[in-house]
């Protein structure tokens, strides 16, 4: 028996347990969305593919609702690959492995990311066109690709290719919020050129890493002082630089430049007179950092062991510039918002820090409620960087998507809500990214909303999804579907 079959609206979770059996991490959606097309396919549904990869999927209305204005419901179809350290995943090939915890109160996987974000959104939509028996008027679903990684998909939306003039986003994460607004954000890359001398004599190798860290989504949680694991490891390595002769040789940390780090590691030399006094100091820094963190990282450690040799290290002045400059780098929240008490205006997330040959590469993602903020982060970045002798870029710049205060269907969804759960829901701004900013571009005119059911932890493996908030967004979903407005 299927473990989520007995869930309500089992047709959703019937769905999404499906997508969780097919690979979609994000760059690689292409199994997902020829499922998606056969799927629809079968079911007698008109689809289509745009030049980048993003679906549409038509179903005429309901019959006697055909003077309603055309909703648009919309989901991205790639998924976050997160997994623990000890977890034998490969995203590219292998299934989720979606389960429902002890509580019977939430759905989460075996040792990677769930999906939910945004599977149970596409799923959703999927149910909807699936549905003989749900009231719509003219009625598409849009799914993109790779909003995780970039958002090309919405990036690359073409105007004139969708009719609808109203756009439920089903990427929010919070049950009993609505939201009609987002940040908006820019990646950063700073690149150092390494340069390499022999490792000095009467030398011993180390690898020290870092693991056990919560991560998380690094517009969701950026609030919450969960740990970034780059910047732990680089705080010890920069106070043991100037006590110790130590000499890095590697570093690398993070996978995702919006998921929050919860591993490091970096191998390197130290002479071998100072290996106790190293030891020392290590076990000092662990101690301290977890009797501060410890009401939010509870499993932190690390791990000190010796690999083989090394014939060589970077030299000091690349060690010193490294170090200092990922040390100064910002992390976490830059300000919290003026207007919209209790949200981040602007963050930052060291996300990924690797070595590669004769380069390091360092990845960061703000974010910002406004373009001043976005930019004079970007410009503190640039600066700290550049003083240090990298070379850094930014790309792929994505706007914040306004409040609309005369939403009608943000009205709307609104007293829905207040009618089914008699209480009023909470309208709210996300500082995370959403994908309605960009649809903005393209289709100016689009009244816009987002809904979603409860989701904690995105991107990470302790991601998981309150089950009694699914049934929730499914009986909003379907009742503001019934009552669209008319033209």
């Amino acid at each position: 028996m299927s473990k989520l079959s007995h869930l309500k609206p089992s047709s959703l979770w019937q769905l999404f347990e499906k997508i969780c059996s097919i690979p979609h991490p994000s760059k690689h959606e292409q199994k997902i969305s020829l499922w998606i097309q056969s799927w629809a396919n079968e079911l007698g549904l008109s689809i289509k593919e745009d030049e980048v990869g993003n679906l549409a999927i038509k179903k005429p209305a309901t019959p006697g609702m055909e003077d309603r204005k055309g909703i648009i419901l919309q989901a991205h179809m790639d998924m976050v690959p997160q997994k623990n350290n000890d977890t034998e995943h490969d995203f590219l090939t292998d299934p989720i492995k979606p389960y429902i915890i002890d509580t019977n109160d939430w759905v989460t996987a075996e040792g990677t990311t769930l999906g939910a974000d945004n599977g149970v959104g596409l799923a959703s939509a999927l149910a909807v066109l699936a549905s003989d028996d749900i009231p719509h008027g003219p009625l598409e679903v849009l799914v993109t690709i790779d909003e995780e990684a970039g958002m090309s998909g919405a990036f690359g939306l073409q105007p004139n290719w969708l009719e609808g003039d109203i756009l439920i986003n089903t990427d929010s994460e919070q049950e009993g919020e609505v939201y009609m607004g987002c940040a908006g954000g820019i990646d950063g890359s700073a690149t150092f050129a390494l340069n390499f001398e022999d490792v000095p004599n009467d030398s011993q190798a180390f690898n020290l890493s870092i693991s056990g860290l919560k991560g998380g989504h690094s517009g969701v949680d950026i609030h919450t002082g969960r740990a970034n694991a780059n910047k732990l490891l680089i705080r010890f390595l920069l106070d043991a630089s100037n006590s110790f002769d130590i000499r890095l040789t590697e570093f690398n940390g993070g996978s995702l430049r919006n998921a929050i780090p919860r591993e490091a590691n970096a191998s390197f030399v130290v002479n071998k007179a100072q290996i106790e006094p190293l030891k020392a100091a290590l076990a000092q820094y662990l101690s301290t950092i977890k009797n501060n963190l410890s009401a939010i990282e509870t499993d932190l450690d690390m791990l000190l062991i010796s690999p083989e040799d090394f014939e060589q290290c970077w030299d000091r002045v690349t060690q010193s510039n490294i170090l200092r400059a990922l040390n100064a780098c910002p992390n976490g929240v830059i300000r919290m918002s003026d207007d919209i008490e209790g949200i981040v205006e602007s963050s930052l997330n060291l996300g990924v820090v690797h070595t590669r040959g004769k380069k390091l590469n360092a990845l960061v993602l703000i974010r910002s409620l406004h373009d001043d903020g976005r930019l004079e982060t970007q410009r503190t970045v640039q600066s700290v960087f550049e003083l240090a002798g990298a070379n850094i870029e930014f790309s792929g710049a994505y706007p914040g998507w306004k409040p609309n205060s005369d939403s009608a269907i943000m009205q709307t969804v609104s007293d829905t809500y207040q009618e089914l759960f008699d209480k009023t829901p909470a309208v709210m701004v996300i500082h995370a990214g959403l994908e309605c900013g960009l649809f903005k571009t393209a289709y100016p005119h689009w009244d816009m909303v987002s809904i979603g059911p409860t989701i904690k932890f995105p991107h990470s493996p302790d991601e998981k999804i309150e089950i009694a908030t699914v049934e929730q967004y499914w009986q909003l979903l379907i009742a503001v579907l019934a009552k669209a407005p008319k033209k």
